[in-house]
């Protein structure tokens, strides 16, 4: 089997690293759940993750009302396809039940649902414009700095960095005027990301 037949989902391949993100749609169109998993199980069961959603050892990192992640999905696919495609590797689709992402892409879909999920839906297709505006580099960035104080699905909501999105992607034209945030440039980026795969998804 080659490489590219063992890619999962959104570019993931359980023999370059098991750290990954699993997206659950649950059936019925209810809810998104947005789990980091750092093993990887081939068999995902819903029953394995319920109970500990809300716990506080829980990997689930955001849960999205359906209504809003039909505002995002497309936008999030064609983005993740793009790049999946420059990197001449099979694209994806969103499918009921659980959805496998390579870890970047992971990290960045976070940035854009922790911004939008205590947002109004008026404000979202402007969250997706800046989304789309931020650098992948910077997409990172803002989930490693989000997720080491708030990233719990929960605990984390409407507080901290999780707040800091929210405003800065439904409030503000990132595209005109860039994020604002002092302690971001470049060179910092370039530490954090020492990533063998970064420069591929860019």
């Amino acid at each position: 089997m080659s490489s590219k037949e063992k890619i999962l989902g959104f570019g993931f391949n359980p023999e370059d690293t098991e750290h990954h993100f699993l997206v659950y749609l649950k059936p019925g169109k209810k809810e998104v759940v947005v789990f980091e998993q750092f093993q990887y199980d081939p068999n995902p069961s819903w029953s394995k993750f319920a109970y500990e959603v809300t716990g506080s050892g829980s990997t689930a990192k955001v849960i999205l009302p359906f209504a809003k992640w039909e505002l995002i999905q497309e936008e999030a696919r064609a983005e993740f396809n793009r790049r999946l495609k420059g990197n001449n590797l099979k694209s994806a689709a969103w499918k009921s039940e659980f959805n496998y992402l390579h870890r970047l892409f992971g990290k960045e879909l976070l940035v854009l649902a922790w911004a939008i999920e205590d947002a109004d839906p008026g404000t979202i297709p402007l969250a997706i414009q800046n989304w789309l505006g931020l650098k992948p580099e910077e997409r990172w960035w803002l989930f490693t700095i989000t997720n080491a104080a708030t990233g719990h699905a929960v605990n984390g909501r409407g507080k901290g960095w999780r707040k800091a999105l929210r405003y800065a992607l439904t409030e503000n034209p990132v595209t005109a005027n860039r994020i604002d945030m002092n302690v971001y440039n470049e060179n910092t980026t370039l530490r954090l990301f020492e990533d063998p795969e970064a420069d591929r998804f860019k």
